[in-house]
């Protein structure tokens, strides 16, 4: 198998982390005038947890960084942390910063079980400790065309997987998302059948673009984006990128998910980004990028084909959508 490497990044496209910087002491300030309470969902609790400090220290360093969307400018922050899909806490794209509070991630822990030689619960801080952190600006789109330019910190999911040993027989990974009903208001309601799940092919699941992410910005990942550990892949829509992961199974057939078990027409397994496979509903040939005017077009598998099409090498993407 040949050997995946990333792209020549030219260092005047990696953004400086100094901006990141610049925007922590920015809201640091704001928050002492009071400026928190406009923004419940990056309120933190009194009480640090077990994961939280270790890695804000680790944050407040240097971190590895490169630019994986060219040179296109990123979301704004208060753009990509007011404006998401996140029917744990809502089903309105403002919910989710609203009712972030609701988001319990203290204490957290990861099950990954099913075909792995070293299954188990582990303690989030446990994973990080043995995970190297870096930044990557991903393109990010939607499955409702529109799009943003984030700025991920995190580690490959194959890093993970590998220290657990998947067996010959592990050909899909299942991801389950938090299921707390008592504090999370859209769980109370049949939006979904909850927990959320979804799933990723192996090879997909292990290619080195495939993110567990814990931050953006520069900052620990607020709840609204699917804090403490959510999944990044860039060249699939997004409600694949499934937030606030409790467990990781691998298995042996394909999985069923969430959307496909509430609207297989609509919604496919591979998800991924395709201009040319439209959505029953509407056209993906072109998208609405947040905070720009106007429309741009989409790219193939999001920009990445260079990277992720040989995945796919025969498939009828048609019908595998």
């Amino acid at each position: 198998m040949t050997r995946y490497r990333y792209p020549a990044i030219p260092e005047s496209e990696v953004t400086p982390r100094e901006l990141f910087r610049q925007r922590r002491r920015f809201i640091q300030a704001g928050a002492a005038l009071g400026a928190a309470a406009l923004a419940p969902g990056l309120l933190l609790s009194p009480t640090a947890h077990a994961w939280r400090g270790g890695l804000e220290e680790r944050l407040a360093g240097e971190l590895p960084s490169q630019s994986l969307a060219g040179d296109e400018s990123l979301t704004a922050f208060r753009d990509a942390t007011t404006y998401n899909n996140f029917y744990e806490l809502g089903t309105r794209k403002s919910d989710p910063e609203v009712y972030a509070h609701q988001l319990r991630t203290d204490p957290w822990s990861v099950t990954i079980e099913g075909e792995v030689e070293k299954p188990g619960t582990f303690a989030l801080e446990d994973i990080l400790a043995g995970q190297s952190l870096e930044e990557r600006i991903y393109r990010m789109r939607c499955v409702e065309a529109w799009s943003m330019v984030i700025p991920w910190i995190g580690f490959p999911l194959a890093d993970l997987l590998k220290r657990h040993g998947p067996t010959s027989r592990a050909k899909y990974v299942v991801f389950e998302s938090i299921l707390d009903p008592d504090n999370l208001r859209g769980q109370r309601r049949s939006i979904i059948e909850w927990p959320y799940r979804e799933g990723l092919r192996i090879d997909e699941a292990m290619h080195p673009l495939t993110l567990l992410s814990v931050g953006m910005y520069g900052e620990v990942m607020p709840n609204q984006n699917g804090a403490p550990i959510r999944l990044v892949v860039p060249w699939k829509y997004g409600f694949k990128s499934i937030k606030s992961v409790v467990k990781i199974r691998l298995v042996e057939e394909q999985p069923s998910t969430s959307w496909i078990d509430q609207n297989p027409s609509e919604y496919g397994f591979y998800a991924n980004v395709n201009p040319e496979v439209d959505h029953p509903r509407w056209s993906q040939a072109r998208e609405r990028r947040i905070g720009e005017s106007g429309r741009r077009e989409t790219l193939m598998f999001n920009g990445y084909a260079d990277e992720v099409a040989e995945l796919y090498a025969g498939m009828d993407l048609n019908k595998h959508f």
